[in-house]
C-alpha cells in the first residue's frame, strides 16, 4: 500500500495539510499499542507495522517536496542522484556524486568553484578574503533567490499535475512530471551549491 492510498488520498500533490493531520491523529489513536495490549502477539506485530507505516506516510506527504519526489517514484523517476542520501553515502564511501548541473547555472557554478577553490586556499593559509568572502556572500543570496523562484514553479506545476489527474490527462501529467523532475534537480543543485558555500565560510553544512 502506498502512502497516498494508506490515507484514501488520490495522488494529488495540493493536498490539505489540516485535514492530512486529523486523519493521521485519528489513525494514531486507532493504531495505538495500548489497544492492542491484550491482544495476540500477531495482532500486535501488525499494529505496530501499520503504526510505523503511518508515521512514515505523514512525515512524507505533509511536506509538499517530500510528497512531490515521492509521487515521482511511484511514477518510476529515480531522483537519487541529487538527494541528500545519495550525498551522504559519496562522502562515506568517498567516490564523487555525479551531479546534473542546470544548463542555466554552467557559467555560475564554474566561478563559484574558483571562488571556493580561492578561499579553501587562503583559509588553510590562515588568511582571510574579506572581497572574496562578499563575492560568496552575493553568489549565495543569489542562489537563495533562486531557490525561491523554483518553489514557484514547482507549486504551478503540482496544480497541473492536479488538474491532470482529475481530467484524465495523461499527455498533462507527463508533461508536469517532466517539468518537475527538471525544477527538483535544479533545487538540489542549488542546495548542494548553497551547503558549499557555508561550509566554506562558516564550517557549517546546511
Amino acid at each position: 500500500m502506498n502512502y497516498f492510498d494508506f490515507f484514501s488520498l488520490p495522488r494529488k500533490l495540493v493536498l490539505d495539510v489540516a485535514v492530512l493531520e486529523k486523519q493521521f491523529y485519528a489513525l494514531s489513536r486507532k493504531l495505538h499499542p495500548d489497544r492492542f495490549a491484550a491482544k495476540p502477539e500477531a495482532e500486535q506485530e501488525a499494529a505496530l507495522a501499520q503504526s510505523s507505516l503511518l508515521n512514515d506516510a505523514y512525515r512524507t506527504l505533509k511536506d509538499p517536496i517530500l510528497r512531490t519526489q515521492y509521487l515521482l517514484t511511484l511514477e518510476g523517476v529515480e531522483l537519487e542522484e541529487q538527494s541528500k542520501a545519495a550525498t551522504d553515502a559519496a562522502r562515506a564511501s568517498g567516490v564523487e556524486k555525479k551531479q546534473i548541473v542546470p544548463p542555466e547555472l554552467l557559467e555560475e557554478v564554474f566561478e563559484l568553484n574558483m571562488q571556493l577553490a580561492e578561499m579553501k586556499a587562503a583559509k588553510q593559509m590562515g588568511e582571510d578574503e574579506p572581497e572574496l568572502r562578499r563575492d560568496l556572500m552575493t553568489a549565495k543570496d543569489a542562489f537563495d533567490a533562486r531557490m525561491v523562484e523554483t518553489q514557484a514553479e514547482l507549486e504551478q506545476l503540482w496544480v497541473a499535475w492536479d488538474a491532470g489527474v482529475d481530467a484524465g490527462d495523461d499527455a498533462g501529467k507527463a508533461r508536469a512530471k517532466d517539468a518537475m523532475v527538471v525544477l527538483l534537480n535544479k533545487r538540489s543543485y542549488l542546495r548542494n551549491l548553497v551547503r558549499d558555500v557555508n561550509e566554506v565560510l562558516d564550517g557549517q553544512a546546511v
